[in-house]
């Protein structure tokens, strides 16, 4: 049988899959996906619907996933666990809206001192797609 619907968990560097049939019959279960081959993976799947948490990286990979003919729905976080059929669901956002109007909410923010906007920034960068890692926290001694 194939596979009708796909769960996806979202992280920043391993991604969870599991897929089932119309039965609702795991027929894809895999626990670690590194994001190297996640579209890989998604691409490889016959056309099928794919549920996520809406996230800011979760955009950019509906982007993805619909190029290949799969149906994206993006569930709000309270949602997600457990998942519940009979939810509200939502499309991924298209083109370049959401990215513009994260840049102008960016800008519009006040920062506080230090790494205020740091988190922002990553929220916009994954929703291109882009991952970055965090700095290291670095703590300074205090000489006597």
């Amino acid at each position: 049988m194939a596979i009708l619907y796909v769960g996806i968990d979202l992280a920043k560097n391993v991604f969870a899959i599991h897929g089932v049939d119309e039965h609702g019959k795991a027929m894809l279960v895999r626990p670690s996906v590194q994001r190297a081959r996640l579209h890989q993976l998604v691409a490889a799947l016959p056309p099928c619907t794919i549920g996520m948490e809406a996230c800011s990286g979760a955009h950019h990979w509906a982007r993805l996933f619909a190029q290949h003919g799969h149906a994206v729905r993006l569930m709000a976080p309270k949602f997600v666990a457990p998942y519940r059929p009979t939810q509200p669901l939502g499309h991924g956002t298209r083109g370049q809206t959401r990215l513009l109007e994260g840049g102008h909410r960016h800008r519009r923010q006040e920062r506080p001192h230090g790494l205020g906007g740091a988190g922002q920034r990553r929220e916009l960068q994954a929703a291109r797609g882009l991952s970055t890692k965090q700095p290291p926290i670095t703590r300074h001694r205090a000489t006597a």
